[in-house]
């Protein structure tokens, strides 16, 4: 019985093929209203995981809020003016009004409670009910706000030019659309102010909706060009919309599957298009050799056949080495790197299959004379492109010692730069610096204490323990001692409240801003307090059996790294300064820490894992230990070259970077594996023909794929460069160096790894 033939069959039936590839993207796209997003970080980490239960205790202890924005005002001449001081109260009320606002502890300076003392009485009241009418008042504000810990370098910046509002979000509100409605408050105003917007979810939230525009935008773009280059390669518009559909079906059979899956669309499931439209233009050294195969035999259905036939195992193999590649990341802890390398994994498998049945079907609608037209122009002894590629194979063929010398140069400075890669990530930094988001950012972080919060949570065994003077005393020395780190721009704890009221009690005299020497006293000084105080203002810093104190630490960089430091801090003053007292860290700094080391290193685990899998595959590709390990070769330079680049240019080794590292292995190994592949079947089928010229028809013919498919590639994604999101612009940067990159290793280093191993490689063989 003959074996069923997918290829024969699409030929055969192409009209049949073409429909069902139709009607199955269709059934896909049904799915598409159904889509979901989701860009909070949080749930990039599984609901269970430690660290989001931890943070969910403490917000609930705390009474804390998982969101906030920061409202920055800043006027040259001094806020303290009754000009600006009524804007600030105007546009306070009308925030206070906002859905998705939690409006009980918006924080500003007609919202914040002051401690005073009237008539011997302690008295906390908010800083300012009305608008001081005089300049008596206005300094009198001032001498609240300047004498005041809890207001300086928080609602009230040293110089005086500088005030923030503090806007907590209610669960599920939208950072963005928040913030976009503040700048519509703020609009109303005029005058020498200037206002700026910083926090976590303005970032996230504007970044979500950038991203998902962007994708809109540059997604078409790169296309576009793709279609334009592929066409200036072909000069045929039937078969270069072909390439493209091919591309665009795989991407709605992914995204459909994943959205019926019911699973959201990540950051990082988003930027899935962008890498199956780079993994699809594997496909091009089928028309490559379809072309050349044309010329030969004047017979399109015969060229089509013999052409699938020619390139079928490295289109398998590169497809499976890719699809392996994204598929290891399934057996990684995180939700979301698992969904995004079974989905890149599935839309690699979906392009494969499209290459055997549906680009074949589309080559049976061509007109021959038009397909003559065009294989006319491939000839490898006689084109121009052929015989470029032949000197470049020569080189590394003619001069074999001088290339791997250089090579193994370049190798050493690489390993250099890759050991000065810091793991880092920073989702403000993810916007240009002349961006909105990241000049506020800048703003708020130069003249206050900073946009980033991080809590210390110091827990201790007994209750009333954190009302006892050891126990404060010990907070304020930690409080001390972290303000002194670079990235910490204040501290607030407890500890500033009872200060505050000790010194107020005691006629306002700065001797007395200091921990009371009893027990009993502070508890005195926390009832009233409490008594007077909104229930939210001691909430945030002490629970009620006092075993729990929360220190707020403002950080002035959204570094990962920031709070790692803070950490180190702790512990070295732990050590130090022995206590029964247990620390914690917490909050969205602490978070975007655990995040940025489990996720990132997933992906690097998974990256590692992928590079053993992908040597296996080649292994059993080539049937030989000995042509995987020179197949390899230029998939190791080229990673290591790239990333060696990112390591000097001072480069986080961030989200977009660990992501982009899967792709980086998939497509260096596509052009290893075509090339050694249709090398070796040469040489088969030419047997009198000298190893030279082999690898120089290689290069010509099969070398041909290799150079439109990176300058193609490279070509569509340059565009990405001039993204407003640095995300994008690093995928841009990343993709056209790696394929230009990875296409020069293979048509040069390979040539001249073959030349100089053939004793080893061709042991016991004719060549």
């Amino acid at each position: 019985m003959r074996k069923f033939s997918l290829v024969e069959f699409s030929v055969e039936h192409p009209k049949l093929v073409v429909v069902l590839s139709v009607l199955i993207t269709l059934l896909f796209m049904t799915q598409f209203p159904k889509m979901r997003t989701d860009t909070n970080p949080k749930n990039m980490l599984p609901a269970t995981s430690d660290v989001r239960v931890w943070n969910d205790e403490v917000e609930k202890t705390f009474g804390l809020y998982e969101d906030m924005i920061a409202l920055g005002i800043v006027n040259e001449k001094g806020i303290l003016n009754k000009d600006t001081l009524a804007k600030i109260r105007r546009i306070t009320d009308e925030i206070l009004k906002l859905k998705g606002v939690a409006a009980r502890d918006v924080s500003s300076f007609t919202t914040i409670d002051n401690v005073t003392v009237e008539g011997g009485t302690l008295r906390v009241a908010p800083l300012m009910t009305t608008v001081p009418e005089d300049t008596g008042g206005i300094e009198y504000l001032g001498k609240m706000l300047y004498d005041n810990p809890l207001f300086l370098n928080r609602i009230i910046s040293k110089d005086g030019k500088t005030t923030a509002i503090y806007v907590p979000l209610e669960k599920g509100g939208n950072g963005k659309e928040i913030a976009d409605k503040i700048r519509e408050i703020v609009k109303k105003e005029n005058g020498d102010e200037r206002y700026y917007i910083a926090g976590d979810p303005v970032a996230r939230d504007t970044f979500g909706a950038e991203m998902f525009k962007l994708m809109a935008i540059f997604a078409p773009i790169a296309g576009m060009i793709m279609l334009f280059v592929r066409y200036l390669m072909f000069r045929d518009l039937f078969l270069s919309i072909t390439l493209m559909m091919d591309a665009m079906i795989s991407i709605v059979w992914s995204m459909g599957l994943l959205i019926g899956l019911g699973f959201p669309i990540h950051i990082m499931s988003s930027m899935a298009p962008v890498f199956l439209m780079a993994i699809a233009t594997d496909s091009i050294h089928i028309f490559n050799e379809f072309y050349f195969r044309y010329r030969e035999t004047k017979d399109k259905k015969k060229a089509i056949i013999e052409t699938m036939h020619a390139v079928s195992r490295p289109v398998r193999y590169t497809a499976l080495a890719t699809a392996a590649g994204f598929a290891v990341l399934l057996f990684m802890n995180i939700i979301p790197v698992k969904v995004f390398g079974g989905l890149v994994a599935f839309g690699t498998i979906s392009l494969r299959i499209l290459s055997f049945s549906f680009i074949p079907a589309m080559f049976t609608f061509v007109k021959e004379e038009k397909i003559a037209k065009i294989a006319g122009t491939e000839d490898t002894s006689m084109g121009r492109s052929s015989q470029f590629l032949r000197k470049l194979a020569g080189f590394g063929a003619h001069h074999p010692k001088n290339t791997v010398m250089v090579g193994l140069v370049l190798f050493v400075i690489a390993v250099v730069g890759l050991s000065r890669i810091t793991v880092n990530n920073n989702l403000v930094e993810w916007f240009k610096k002349g961006s909105d988001v990241r000049v506020a950012d800048s703003v708020m972080n130069k003249a206050l204490g900073g946009t980033s919060l991080g809590y210390v949570v110091a827990i201790a065994k007994d209750d009333d323990y954190i009302k006892t003077p050891e126990a404060m005393t010990y907070i304020e020395g930690l409080q001390r001692r972290l303000e002194k780190l670079p990235v910490v721009g204040k501290t607030t704890s407890v500890v500033d409240y009872v200060k505050r009221i000790n010194r107020v009690l005691h006629d306002d005299d700065p001797k007395y801003d200091i921990v009371p020497e009893t027990g009993e006293m502070i508890g005195q000084y926390l009832f009233l307090f409490s008594m007077s105080a909104k229930p939210s203002d001691l909430d945030n810093v002490v629970d009620y059996p006092f075993r729990r104190a929360n220190i707020w630490v403002q950080l002035k960089t959204w570094d990962a790294q920031a709070m790692k430091s803070v950490i180190e801090a702790v512990d070295d003053y732990k050590k130090a300064n022995p206590t029964p007292m247990e620390m914690k860290p917490s909050g969205i700094a602490y978070f975007n820490l655990v995040w940025n080391h489990e996720v990132l290193w997933d992906m690097v685990k998974g990256f590692v894992l992928a590079l053993i899998v992908v040597f296996g595959i080649l292994a059993f590709d080539f049937r030989s230990i000995k042509w995987a390990i020179v197949g390899y070769t230029p998939l190791l330079f080229t990673i290591l070259l790239v990333y060696g680049v990112v390591g000097f240019t001072g480069k986080d080794f961030d989200m977009p970077i660990s992501v982009l590292s899967t792709l980086s292995l998939g497509m260096a190994v596509d052009f290893a594996i075509h090339f050694v592949s249709r090398l070796r079947q040469r040489l088969k089928e030419a047997p009198g023909e000298s190893l030279s010229d082999a690898l120089l028809w290689t290069a010509a013919r099969p070398g041909k794929g290799i150079m439109r498919n990176a300058l193609l590639f490279a070509a569509s994604f340059a565009v990405m460069i001039f993204a407003p999101l640095t995300p994008y612009i690093t995928v841009g940067a990343f993709i056209v160096s790696m394929m230009l990159l990875s296409a020069v290793m293979t048509l040069i280093y390979l040539p001249a790894l073959v030349t100089l191993m053939q004793g080893w490689l061709f042991k016991g063989e004719k060549i």
